[in-house]
């Protein structure tokens, strides 16, 4: 079913305009929050040991840290982008509800 030609035979022309045009920015800011939330998990180190497991190299306590502290700061950033995504869906959602409109 085309929602927009059943969309346009309810509602009047500035009200369907104002639903295509809330449409169109809640889906962009998802496609910027998805692709944010992306890039961030891209970014961050992976939690296995890998070789250095095999080696029994330890690294020192400032390095530990270090990593920790820009490991954290990339989770935090990747849950505020993945809340936020889920947040603009759940609008999205509600926005759809054709009896809202009518």
């Amino acid at each position: 079913m085309n929602f927009g030609a059943f969309f346009a035979s309810l509602l009047a022309p500035i009200d369907y305009l104002a639903y295509r045009v809330t449409s169109l920015v809640l889906i962009i800011l998802m496609f910027v929050a998805a692709l944010a939330a992306i890039i961030l998990v891209m970014f961050q180190p992976g939690n296995s040991q890998g070789i250095d497991a095999l080696s029994g190299s330890s690294e020192t306590f400032y390095g530990k840290n270090k990593g920790k502290s820009t490991e954290s700061i990339l989770k935090r950033w990747t849950v505020a982008c993945l809340v936020i995504l889920g947040v603009l869906a759940v609008v999205f959602f509600i926005i759809s509800i054709e009896s809202l409109w009518a």
